[in-house]
């Protein structure tokens, strides 16, 4: 008794002052479990103290979503209070159950971006959103604005300094991804039969991922997501597909590697590579000092515009000095460049049976400042891998520049 009329007292005074009052009920769920009639006890003192929400708390996150349903429901016929729902995702239910909620008579929901939150996280704010806009019809944003939904969620993701998931409901770059050839010529007739939604509603897109699983349907679906018309070039896009198949019989992944794939593409439309500059040689040079330092240089010998640059520079390994060395030769070529900048290496051992000497895969992410791709090397040598993504790399990022190619 002592504690509802805390309950009271603070809400009436509160409310007294001309506050708006959301009463939060930590642990909510755990206590009705344990006492019903008194967890209602507390959401009617607030709600007839004057409380203008009651929000029922999962704060250990160990609900399910029946469970939330049949409670809220409860809850809400007894006391007739205002509910909101605050769930935390530690059975990986934080969404449904604040769905549930809504569905039980909830009007008020607490959510995070992304769902970061203590433990496993809490509820995800945006697929709440685009759910109670896109599958329950209510208007909760302002006109247009849920199309800003993935922008916003890659940007927080930025701010944390977190990798965006690209699984994440609505706004993942693999939410509206399609490999399988079959799925390709599906969505070739109809797209939403292979998706729940537009992803333009949220500010994403459709992605057609090229693997060797790729059909004819798949290559003509990411040409014309690239803005390249295939014209239904039957003998094109075969060679195209064959073309993938044995690459990534050897290693190469394309479905990871936008840029590689538009390159390797454009390639066989034009009918020749598209260059910027030849590389002549490359040497890499790992040296370990006595003192227990170490220093990595590497020398790049290769043509630009017809003309022969010779360039060398140091690195903190040796495929930072690979990219230093390309940098120091090409940039007072192509000034561009130096806008570019590495966001994310990878390498992975292919076959790892052979060990050590097991080939390996290299992928790149790279940006720009606007816009980011991806690309891949494959090679028995990690830093020649990694060669090859850098290439195609600095390839791509003219090409973005609108720098014309060398003939």
């Amino acid at each position: 008794e002592e504690n509802l009329e805390m309950v009271r007292d603070t809400v009436s005074h509160l409310v007294a002052q001309g506050r708006r009052v959301f009463v939060d009920c930590e642990h909510f769920f755990d206590g009705y479990r344990a006492n019903p009639a008194y967890a209602k006890s507390v959401v009617r003192a607030a709600h007839e103290a004057g409380a203008s929400v009651v929000v029922l708390c999962d704060t250990n996150g160990g609900m399910l979503p029946a469970q939330v349903h049949a409670i809220v429901q409860t809850v809400l016929a007894d006391t007739g209070a205002r509910l909101g729902i605050h769930a935390q995702d530690d059975t990986g239910c934080a969404v449904a159950n604040t769905l549930a909620a809504v569905d039980a008579g909830a009007t008020h929901v607490q959510c995070t971006a992304n769902g970061y939150g203590e433990r496993v996280g809490n509820a995800n704010l945006f697929p709440v959103v685009a759910a109670l806009e896109l599958k329950y019809g209510k208007k909760v944003l302002p006109e247009g604005k849920l199309r800003e939904t993935t922008r916003i969620s890659h940007a927080i993701a930025e701010v944390v300094n977190l990798t965006p998931s690209t699984h994440q409901p609505y706004v993942g770059v693999s939410a509206f991804a399609h490999k399988a050839g079959l799925h390709a010529s599906a969505i070739k007739v109809d797209p939403d039969l292979y998706q729940h939604i537009d992803p333009e509603l949220v500010g994403n897109r459709l992605r057609m991922l090229v693997s060797d699983m790729a059909g004819r349907a798949s290559i003509e679906l990411k040409g014309k997501e690239l803005g390249i018309d295939l014209g239904g070039d039957r003998e094109l896009v075969g060679r195209v597909v064959e073309r993938v198949k044995e690459r990534e019989l050897k290693g190469y992944t394309y479905e990871a590697a936008d840029a590689s794939f538009e390159l390797l593409l454009r390639e066989e439309v034009e009918g020749r590579p598209l260059r910027y500059f030849q590389v002549e040689s490359w040497r890499a040079i790992l040296e370990d000092r006595p003192d227990g330092s170490h220093a990595n240089e590497v020398t790049v010998k290769l043509w630009a515009k017809g003309e022969r640059i010779v360039a060398a520079a140091e690195g903190n390994g040796p495929v930072n000095a690979l990219d230093r060395a390309l940098r120091v030769g090409l940039e007072q070529i192509y000034p561009q460049l130096a806008r570019l900048g590495v966001v994310d290496y990878k390498g992975r051992i292919l076959e790892a049976r052979h060990g050590t000497e097991s080939t390996t895969r290299v992928l790149i992410s790279t940006t720009d400042g606007t816009g980011e791709w991806s690309t891949v090397g494959v090679a028995d040598n990690v830093i020649a891998a990694s060669w090859q993504a850098l290439e195609d790399a600095y390839t791509y990022g003219l090409l973005r520049a609108g720098v014309e190619p060398v003939d």
